[in-house]
């Protein structure tokens, strides 16, 4: 594609951009020095101004202001602002999933996924608002009754990244507001304007419930507009979604001030293949885990883990499939694997690849940069790789469509290898061994532990998270809403007398 045609198609995309945020209500940003960029094309969207540390601090003061009124909001009734988002959400997918497209580059089926996934999460917080249940418990003391209660926490900050730019945000904001927080936003600055987009329709939402909108804050920026929500004692919860480095800073900062963090971070998911697996299913999970979102998910596959009797057999049949992956335009039809990111994504792709040779990797297919719209986009085909050994390059975490082939002969030996990095987010095991499947659920010291599936695609019903360097966090559905308020443990003397627990005697 010639650069004239391609600079005029960036040029399409942005006044779509600008389009898109116009029917979803959006005012169009004022220019500024923070550029959005599509990952299509490489081209400019919308320059957008960036926030000044007493803007952030400024919104970090209305949430806290506004916090004092909505944390007296019975649960019930908050519920009513998250409801009318998901109904703006389903009003407003097509035009969202396409903003999600042009900023994140994802293929269509993907971007209309992720709104449902916000959608679900409104529909799971809307149930929770009833469910915020304390415990009761018998009391020693006789006249005594024992309880905890459940409580608003104030302020959450949520930092989230250009991978999931909609659905993060979702899972935590939903969930904040009807546990009586209020919410400031700092999205990644790769996806400006899908928050622009989101933050308009809570408002909106707000705005048709009768709901407080300074209940939504959302500031713009790069780290440096992090960093003072990081440093604000008045952010009571941070929940950061991102990398293990940004992770290790975060949290100590948090910690420091005595506030909360709930991290998801770093990925390197394994999938073990068994002699008895279903291969037909093993390969359709295989290659979504990997090459979906163009391995740009945190729960992406990285690894496989192949018993050695099938792993020839194996390798094969998904060099074949992969070979048959389309790559390019995500808002084609029938594309499958879209763009990198950036070139940065496309260099650390290329310099892994560089390494796994160099350590006795050998590249059975993939890898090379295929040209699709001009050379501002990094479009890759993902690339299958077969190891002699988990070495450190293998342990660490490529964000990018990599699949590491390792081979085992003993269970034990496979779980060994799936637990041997330093990240602990998903995992999955295809084998129809009873037995085996066990043992590895067991085993797995992942937050995410599947049977027969691959590891991404994880549902809002169950918590999201993983450990180790993962950060510990749980996110969406269970029990996770607990992070987002506080406990209290009460007692209630409706005796007359005064007797002390553990039947002390004082006077």
């Amino acid at each position: 594609m010639t650069q004239t045609v391609t600079e005029n198609f960036s040029e399409q995309l942005a006044l779509r951009a600008g389009a898109l945020l116009h029917s979803l209500g959006a005012t169009l940003p004022d220019p500024g020095p923070l550029v959005a960029r599509t990952p299509i094309s490489g081209g400019a969207l919308l320059p957008l101004t960036v926030d000044t540390p007493a803007e952030v601090d400024a919104a970090i003061g209305r949430a806290a202001t506004a916090f004092e009124s909505w944390r007296t909001v019975p649960a019930p009734v908050r519920a009513g602002l998250v409801r009318r988002l998901a109904q703006l959400l389903v009003t407003h997918s097509d035009e969202l999933a396409e903003l999600v497209s042009l900023e994140a580059g994802k293929i269509g089926p993907e971007a209309l996924g992720e709104v449902q996934e916000m959608i679900d999460v409104c529909e799971f917080a809307i149930g929770l608002s009833r469910q915020l249940y304390g415990a009761t418990m018998p009391s020693e003391r006789p006249g005594h009754r024992l309880m905890e209660t459940w409580h608003p926490l104030g302020v959450v900050g949520v930092i989230s990244a250009f991978n999931f730019p909609v659905a993060v945000w979702a899972w935590n904001t939903a969930i904040a507001l009807v546990c009586g927080d209020t919410v400031v936003w700092k999205p990644s600055e790769t996806t400006p304007l899908t928050a622009l987009a989101c933050h308009t329709l809570l408002r909106r939402a707000a705005a048709e419930v009768g709901a407080d909108p300074e209940v939504h804050q959302l500031i713009q920026g790069d780290g440096s507009v992090g960093s003072v929500l990081v440093d604000d004692p008045r952010v009571a919860l941070l929940s950061a979604t991102g990398s293990v480095r940004m992770g290790a800073t975060v949290a100590p900062k948090v910690a420091a001030r005595f506030g909360r963090c709930l991290l998801e971070l770093g990925g390197n998911n394994a999938a073990i293949v068994a002699p008895s697996a279903d291969l037909e299913l093993a390969v359709r999970g295989i290659v979504f885990s990997a090459a979906g979102t163009a391995g740009q998910r945190c729960t992406s596959l990285r690894r496989l883990i192949v018993h050695s009797s099938i792993a020839d057999q194996l390798v094969d049949r998904l060099a074949a499939a992969y070979g048959q992956l389309p790559v390019g335009n995500p808002l084609d039809d029938g594309v499958l694997v879209g763009p990198l990111i950036n070139e940065r994504a496309f260099t650390a792709m290329q310099d892994a690849l560089s390494g796994a040779v160099a350590q006795g990797g050998e590249i059975v297919c993939g890898g090379e940069r295929v040209d699709v719209l001009g050379p501002e986009s990094y479009y890759v085909r993902p690339a299958l790789v077969r190891m002699p050994a988990q070495t450190e390059l293998v342990r660490e975490e490529t964000f990018a469509p990599i699949l590491y082939v390792l081979t085992y002969d003993e269970i034990d030996e496979a779980i060994a290898l799936n637990n041997g990095v330093p990240q602990g987010l998903s995992s999955s095991i295809f084998t129809l061994d009873q037995r085996e499947a066990e043992q590895f659920l067991t085993h797995s010291d992942c937050g995410i532990a599947n049977v027969n599936i691959g590891t991404s695609g994880a549902e809002i019903g169950g918590a999201f998270g993983g450990e180790k360097n993962t950060g510990g966090g749980r996110e969406s559905g269970s029990d996770s809403w607990k992070a987002y308020m506080r406990r209290a443990t009460n007692t209630i003397n409706y005796s007359t007398e005064l007797p002390l627990a553990q039947g002390i005697h004082f006077g």
